[in-house]
């Protein structure tokens, strides 16, 4: 290209050189190219400052959402219930705490759900292997009768035919050095889920599912009998399959027989936390959002959108709620400082959880006809998300001057690079002449000197 031959003229011709255009192309290219980076460096800059505040407005948003009339689960921070429990009897869980009752539920375990359970006559290594060619077997389960004849199988074939059955698990365990018993249990408890095993090679003699008296244990083969849990929970009868049921919201488990109790209260020690939690997320917030707003140094080029993040949740959450719109959380102990931020008066505040819940409820959480203002704020922020909310609108405004910076500095790359490429072929060919007017302005000059010395 001409840039390779800038340089190699002679006299005045070797000033025009590739020193002389980078010189040029620099200088063009911190009034072109550079103010563009730097704009692109600022929108970096922006961009993790405002994935920052994001982050709080999150923050804000998860501290919020107990007090959201539609919260995950069903329960808010003023649905919370504490339980106290005695006795070993029962375990008690409770998926959903709102729907729990208050007060007192006893429960007496007379008996455990039991599953039904069969052993066969103990075998060694050779016998389990060899084939048990005793006839038919016969089992119900569910009322469901199965017959498999055993002719040509082992107990391992044969266990892998039963464990086919629904409503039935088989397996073949070894209990001794050489010791193996064919074991089948019903899948689940309850007298409906009892198996009944009949048929030639249930016999005694074989498999010995229906012997009596087994040769080594002393005992039936039928060593666990399917049972029913039988319970009184505050006095109603309860006779089901399961040793587990629900009552009123509560899970209970059964896990031995006797009596326990558990006792469900109001539990409103979490409302103050909770409280002041979203107080330090929302200061948080905004304090982040002022330290941009009001300085002099900051890349957010669009202020007025991070005020009006701030802006709308100050206006759900200094409005008014209540049946009567009457209502504020200044009403409550909340107290608005000179900096913007917020503060909680704890006595004033549980006063009203002792004398005005239901009121301090409905201003938090309100009803589907009249949103309290934490239902209202979680649906306030859950919208700026979106491609049309402000969040969502800040966000798409970034990306698309940062990819028009981005277009426009690799033009004005292309640009500066064609230009100064032309321009160094320019040059080249000034050079060329430049040199061959310099070679003849000296031969001239020789043959002056030359009829002079004469």
């Amino acid at each position: 290209m001409a840039e390779g031959i800038l340089g190699l003229g002679s006299g005045q011709a070797a000033s025009l050189n590739q020193d002389l255009i980078d010189k040029l192309k620099t200088a063009e290219r911190k009034s072109t190219v550079e103010p563009l980076e730097t704009s692109l460096e600022s929108i970096i800059i922006e961009k993790e400052t405002f994935t920052t505040i994001d982050e709080k407005v999150a923050e804000v948003l998860d501290a919020i959402k107990v007090f959201d009339l539609f919260v995950a689960g069903g329960s808010t921070v003023f649905d919370q219930k504490s339980a106290t429990a005695t006795g070993s009897s029962v375990v008690f869980d409770a998926p959903d705490v709102s729907l729990l009752n208050e007060g007192v539920t006893t429960v007496d375990i007379k008996n455990l759900a039991q599953k039904d359970a069969y052993q066969s006559n103990a075998v060694n290594a050779t016998t389990k292997d060899l084939d048990i060619d005793s006839g038919s077997l016969d089992i119900t389960v569910s009322r469901v009768l199965t017959s498999i004849d055993t002719t040509g199988k082992t107990y391992e074939e044969l266990v892998t035919e039963i464990d086919a059955i629904s409503g039935i698990n088989a397996s073949l365990e070894q209990v001794g050095s050489d010791s193996y018993r064919l074991v089948i249990k019903s899948s689940e408890s309850g007298i409906d889920n009892a198996i009944t095993i009949a048929g030639a090679a249930a016999a005694d003699g074989i498999l010995g599912f229906n012997n009596a008296t087994d040769a080594i244990t002393g005992t039936s083969n039928h060593i666990l009998e399917a049972k029913d849990m039988q319970a009184l929970v505050d006095g109603v009868e309860y006779n089901i399959s399961s040793n587990s049921l629900e009552v009123d919201g509560l899970k209970i488990v059964a896990t031995e027989t006797g009596i326990s109790s558990i006792n469900i209260s109001k539990d409103n020690t979490s409302i103050e936390e909770s409280m002041n939690t979203f107080i330090g997320k929302y200061n948080e917030l905004v304090a982040l959002v002022d330290s941009e707003v009001y300085s002099a140094d900051s890349d957010i080029a669009d202020k007025a959108a991070l005020k009006d993040i701030v802006n709308q949740i100050k206006d759900k959450l200094f409005g008014s709620y209540g049946a009567d719109s009457d209502k504020s959380i200044f009403s409550f102990g909340f107290e608005l400082n000179k900096d913007g931020s917020l503060s909680l008066d704890s006595e004033i505040f549980n006063t009203a959880l002792d004398d005005d819940l239901d009121t301090l409820k409905d201003l938090f959480i309100g009803s589907a006809e009249a949103k309290g203002l934490g239902t209202q704020i979680k649906e306030l922020i859950d919208d700026m998300g979106f491609s049309d909310g402000v969040i969502g609108l800040y966000e798409s405004s970034l990306q698309e001057r940062e990819d028009t910076l981005n277009d426009d500095k690799e033009t004005a790359e292309e640009a500066l690079n064609d230009k100064y490429t032309a321009l160094a072929a320019q040059f080249g060919s000034y050079s060329a002449i430049i040199t061959q007017y310099e070679s003849s302005f000296s031969g001239l000059s020789l043959m002056i000197e030359q009829s002079t010395a004469k």
